[in-house]
């Protein structure tokens, strides 16, 4: 009697586990097609972790350009080409909004702010970081004077180097970084500012740090950040450490607030603090000011910076385009002024470079991963809510289908017959739909002026022939930068 007990109760136990499983099964059955996954491991065998688009480009061969790939026990859906990217982002925009959750960045930061964030909390913060940045001059004339401004303490900085060999990273983030520091903190910083320069290395070396292959493991495998913890300990140290740095600065601004006028972007926010401070549902709590600020802080001054050193490189590696920029700049803006945004229409060649660095250097290839929202159809397929999703951003900016010489730096992408300029829809450097760049205005705009300044008062050189200088990445898994080099800043 007691072995027919067990029996019976093994059978409801498994007859249960076969209706879960098999419900679940049913559910993911109408997902994109994929690659078999191990137990456990997913699709790993199968990824280069340094350099996962590459691994789905491969996969796209067998499997088309709606897959789904396991990241361990995760599932994934990676879209592939800009015809896919574009419907699933632009065309049913709301689906994918999403923000898929990491769980390293979740150790690090939480869900606060702008970039993790999703939900009401991202539609306020994000509502709200547009607004308050206009009010403070994105795209607008005053900025544009802080760029033109700061345009001119880099130039004095290249200047003082009198041509000989220089690391030029710190010099473009100082700059780049004060400007979004105008924005946020009401102020520029001295470039010798010894805080200041500490700050924008921490904020490098965990954008480095976050590009490693074991940044990827923590995600996939969190248990990882336990029993290897080295590395999410140092990200942590620095992440503290910028929080130190912002958190004096917010300090000061609470003792001089006046709720009546506000200074900047963390002023806005302490005022809105301060007008929600009877709900208690408010988003606008120190959590996010602190994570928002982070956001814009790290997003204003890192993707700016290296696109700008990126195509420094390319010049010295392509001389006779920089010659032909800087015979437009000579033409249109001349030497006894500083470039202006309106100068930009004059200048399809400039602007077309420009454009092709963006493009060419791919600096988020695998973009920043989405979710879906919502149950979804896409292209036939069953997507569920909460999936994760990879709008690959590689396989638009160098879809065969959308551009002449995808693989070759070639700024006549951007050019029509007649050397007008010519914007091609599948340029994404600023992904697409619902969670684009927030900051795109702002970055297009210091990159015009900055480069243009730059070239109107140096020429730029290398050590080595340019035949020899190597435009491939330092890393890849997540952000693209390039190696370290040396150039000669030569006034013209």
């Amino acid at each position: 009697m007691e072995l027919f007990g067990t029996l019976v109760l093994a059978s409801i136990v498994l007859g249960l586990l076969f209706l879960i499983f098999g419900r679940d099964s049913s559910r993911y059955s109408k997902m994109p097609p994929g690659p078999t996954p191990l137990p456990f491991i997913g699709n790993m065998l199968q990824l280069d972790s340094r350099a996962l688009y590459e691994s789905f480009m491969k996969l796209k061969e067998t499997y088309g350009t709606v897959m789904t790939v396991h990241l361990g026990t995760q599932r994934i859906v990676a879209l592939v080409g800009f015809d896919a990217v574009h419907e699933a982002l632009v065309q049913q925009a709301d689906a994918f909004a999403g923000r898929a959750v990491s769980p390293l960045i979740m150790k690090l930061t939480g869900d606060f702010g702008l970039i993790q964030s999703n939900g009401e909390r991202w539609k306020q913060m994000r509502r709200f970081s547009l607004s308050t940045m206009r009010d403070f001059g994105m795209g607008k004339r005053s900025i544009e004077k802080w760029i033109q401004e700061e345009a001119k303490h880099l130039t004095e900085e290249f200047r003082k180097t009198k041509g000989s060999p220089c690391e030029p990273t710190l010099f473009l983030s100082r700059a780049v970084s004060n400007v979004i520091c105008s924005i946020v903190f009401g102020q520029r910083f001295d470039y010798q500012d010894e805080n200041f320069v500490k700050l924008l290395t921490l904020v490098d070396e965990n954008l480095h740090l976050f590009s490693k292959p074991i940044s990827l493991l923590y995600n996939i495998f969190p248990a990882l950040i336990k029993l290897i913890p080295g590395h999410f300990k140092k990200m942590l140290l620095n992440v503290n450490e910028i929080k130190q740095f912002t958190s004096a600065i917010i300090d000061k601004h609470k003792a001089t607030l006046v709720s009546d006028s506000p200074r900047d972007f963390i002023d806005s926010f302490l005022i809105k603090m301060k007008q929600e401070s009877d709900n208690p549902d408010t988003e606008f709590h120190f959590d996010n000011l602190h994570m928002t600020v982070l956001n814009l802080f790290t997003a204003g001054t890192d993707s700016t910076s290296t696109t700008l050193r990126y195509g420094l490189l390319i010049l010295m590696k392509y001389p006779h385009i920089q010659e032909k920029v800087q015979k437009e700049i000579d033409s249109v803006i001349g030497q006894d002024r500083a470039p202006a945004m309106e100068d930009r229409r004059k200048m399809p060649y400039t602007d077309a470079v420009l454009h092709e660095i963006q493009r060419f250097i791919d600096f988020v290839p695998l973009n920043i991963f989405h979710m879906t929202t919502k149950d979804t159809i896409f292209r036939g397929y069953f997507i569920p809510a909460g999936t994760m999703v990879v709008p690959l951003l590689y396989s638009v900016l160098y879809d065969e289908t959308k551009w002449a010489t995808p693989h070759s730096f070639n700024p006549d992408h951007f050019l029509d017959d007649n050397g007008g300029f010519k914007l091609n829809p599948a340029f994404m450097a600023f992904s697409a739909g619902k969670r684009i760049c927030a900051g795109e205005g702002l970055a297009k705009m210091e990159l015009f002026l900055f480069f243009c300044s730059l070239l109107q008062n140096f020429s730029f050189r290398s050590k080595e022939d340019p035949e020899n200088i190597s435009l491939l990445p330092t890393s890849t898994t997540f952000v693209k930068s390039p190696q370290i080099y040396e150039l000669m800043a030569i006034p013209r």
